[in-house]
């Protein structure tokens, strides 16, 4: 009778370790990158504020990053408990509703740490925490509908965390010039999120689930994604270029001709190759990010 209760109880809390799966510590790399952009492209040495770029880098990832995973992982957990049984919420690993105590602890948790920093960074937190309750929760559901859906997923990963990484930096709001180039970025980014959903097509179309490619079929929207992903990249290399910035300019531009170059093999089996494109294309993308970073730091 005592092992009974022992082992009803052990059920009723989630293990230390089955937390830190839910949030998914893998997701964290994308927007902590986006992070470190914002913070290089501030100009700011890393000395100055090496106490709030910690914070900051929490902030981004483990605490909304990983907030935004416990909230879609509670919300998808009846689909999760059909395609992927053995998800911590599905498996009962993390046991009853504390699916959704974690999502909200870590919602509480990132606006205290965020607010604490600076205004800007509380208010781009604020946004960043709406933006991934509606991304998966009802009755928005933004990640439901494949137009607007991974923009505003891009919006949060990419965009805000940019400008949470300058503004940590800075501790005021940053340049315009700043704001224009993390603003292409992030649109650009909308594109790299429709990669990920050439994983699941099938899935979506079945479970009524209208991401872009169900909508417009995987050829039109990889079209789509890769003309979203170029146009923006080439702007930005324009504005570093007309801003005096040129060797950044030039890395910038030589990343989006590499990706171009890259772009047909996607297209020829969007499902197949999205993975391929991500391990290289994306890559590319990212690491023209971090370049513009640095020719934002000559010239904001």
């Amino acid at each position: 009778m005592v092992g009974a209760s022992l082992a009803q109880n052990a059920r009723r809390f989630p293990a230390p370790r089955d937390v830190v799966v839910l949030l998914k510590p893998v997701t964290w790399f994308p927007p902590m990158w986006a992070f470190m952009c914002g913070v290089v492209s501030s100009g700011v040495p890393l000395g100055e504020r090496i106490g709030f770029l910690v914070a900051g880098m929490i902030l981004a990832g483990p605490l909304v990053c990983g907030t935004s995973q416990a909230v879609n992982d509670w919300y998808d957990r009846h689909v999760d408990a059909i395609n992927e049984p053995d998800r911590p919420i599905p498996s009962g690993r993390i046991p009853g509703r504390w699916g959704l105590w974690i999502a909200c602890i870590g919602t509480v948790i990132s606006l205290i740490v965020g607010w604490a920093i600076n205004p800007w960074v509380g208010a781009a937190t604020v946004l960043g925490l709406i933006l991934a309750w509606i991304y998966s929760a009802p009755p928005v559901r933004a990640k439901a509908n494949g137009w607007w859906g991974p923009g505003v997923c891009a919006a949060a990963y990419e965009g805000l965390t940019w400008f949470t990484g300058a503004a940590v930096m800075i501790g005021d709001l940053p340049a315009w010039q700043i704001l224009l180039v993390l603003g292409l970025y992030a649109a650009g980014a909308d594109g790299i999120m429709v990669l990920n959903d050439f994983k699941a097509v099938e899935g979506d179309r079945l479970s009524g689930l209208r991401s872009r490619p169900v909508i417009m079929g995987e050829r039109g929207a990889a079209l789509l994604a890769c003309a979203t992903m170029a146009v923006p990249q080439a702007v930005v290399a324009a504005l570093l270029y007309s801003w005096g910035a040129i060797w950044p300019a030039a890395l910038v531009a030589v990343s989006l001709v590499a990706q171009l170059a890259l772009m047909p093999r996607l297209l020829s089996d969007p499902a197949k190759q999205a993975p391929f494109y991500n391990a290289t294309g994306t890559s590319l993308y990212v690491l023209g990010m971090l370049a513009a970073a640095f020719g934002l730091r000559t010239i904001a």
